[in-house]
């Protein structure tokens, strides 16, 4: 089944991705394979994984060291919508399903393949966000998913690998469908199927249980400039080494754990579980601090935008006219949004105890009710009376 002579995969060095290899030459007649696994910090060693493709049939094994991008052009704007789907996922998998899309389509032009390959399955989101990706970057190039057309069970897929060198994984799998990178890891499948079953504290390992966390609270300063985290406790650190650090922050006090069952696009709900420590607790500090410096109006609107640009990554629509837009929204607001936001970590909670702006709208000789009070209330009477005139008029006429 010929579809291209020369496909770049993008490869993580599993079963699955393994297996791609020699299916698209063996079943699909492609001539030549080049892999790319993209390094997102997930905190593998990737020189196997390279040299694991090259055995498995691969021509060129390409390692893409991604980490900076990888948080500040795709974190930090989301971090700056502050991106929750459906209110609780900050979209940690999700966001760099568009950035490894934008490192195949490079590496296809560099190497001049007319196709570029994954594999993921027909049931979940990762499909959707890498076809409409690509196609968003390079229409013209061919999307080859074979896992999602061989309809081969993970037994039959590793026979198949066998007859090609591929060995089966060493020791039995985990039931556990894990993916992670810098932001966080999401896991799913095996007992977590069931929406009843209470995760066992072995999935775990981002953030500490409760019952083995300090005793006593820990404070942390985070410094913003322009919506963007710039510090941790006075000390400016670069954009990947402030999410690692505190990652390790945030999971030693128990914070950062997700267990939801949410929407996919393709039309199926799913229970999954997220740790997401760092990521978390930094939407959460931004959206404290944008409290004190924007104007309610922009508050509120920004509310509903928030919810727009968190189902558009969700759904796979990085790279898209109405995302480049709300982009602009986005960081038009974000001017205003530098300071400092203290955060108590203690048990499992993150709690919001202080935030500081040189950009602050807050006035504290209006919203004080001591002596220094310089609110004008008898301004209240008539500001009440005209606001409230619609719904006197109503009660009026509907009475009559």
């Amino acid at each position: 089944m010929g579809r291209a002579k020369k496909v770049v995969l993008a490869y993580s060095g599993g079963v699955d991705t393994s297996v791609c290899i020699p299916y698209l030459k063996q079943e699909w007649g492609v001539e030549e394979v080049i892999t790319l696994a993209a390094d997102l910090g997930q905190g593998d060693e990737l020189e196997p994984v390279r040299e694991k493709a090259l055995k498995s049939g691969a021509s060129i094994s390409l390692v893409a060291d991604a980490q900076e991008s990888f948080v500040t052009d795709y974190a930090f704007p989301a971090l700056k919508a502050n991106a929750l789907y459906e209110n609780r996922y900050p979209l940690s998998t999700a966001l760099a399903r568009p950035l490894i899309a934008k490192l195949l389509v490079e590496a296809a032009v560099e190497y001049g393949a007319d196709a570029v390959a994954h594999g993921c399955t027909g049931k979940g989101n990762d499909q959707v966000r890498f076809d409409v990706s690509i196609a968003a970057l390079n229409p013209d190039l061919k999307v080859l998913a074979p896992a999602r057309e061989w309809g081969m069970s993970r037994e039959q897929t590793i026979a198949y690998g066998e007859q090609f060198g591929i060995p089966a994984p060493v020791k039995k799998s985990s039931p556990y469908s894990i993916d992670r990178n810098l932001l966080g890891r999401s896991i799913e499948a095996g007992p977590l199927e069931d929406p009843w079953t209470e995760p066992l504290e072995e999935i775990y390992q981002m953030t500490k249980a409760i019952a083995d966390t300090p005793d006593t609270p820990a404070y942390v300063e985070i410094g913003f400039e322009q919506g963007i985290p710039v510090s941790l406790d006075d000390q400016v650190l670069a954009p990947v080494a402030l999410v690692t650090a505190l990652n390790e922050r945030v999971g030693q006090h128990g914070i950062g754990r997700i267990d939801m069952v949410e929407n996919r696009l393709v039309g199926i709900k799913s229970r999954e579980i997220y740790e997401v420590p760092a990521l978390s607790v930094l939407i959460q500090a931004h959206r404290d601090l944008e409290s004190l410096t924007l104007t309610a109006d922009v508050t509120h609107y920004k509310r509903g935008i928030e919810e727009t640009y968190s189902q558009m990554i969700y759904n796979g629509l990085w790279y898209s006219p109405l995302k480049a837009a709300l982009d602009a929204f986005v960081n038009e607001t974000q001017k205003r949004v530098s300071g400092v936001v203290r955060v108590k970590l203690f048990k499992g909670v993150a709690t919001i105890v202080g935030r500081k702006s040189d950009k602050t709208l807050y006035t504290p000789d209006l919203a004080t009710y001591g002596a220094d009070d310089q609110f004008d209330h008898k301004a209240a009477e008539g500001f009440i009376y005209i606001w409230g005139l619609p719904t006197r008029v109503w009660s009026q006429r509907t009475r009559e």
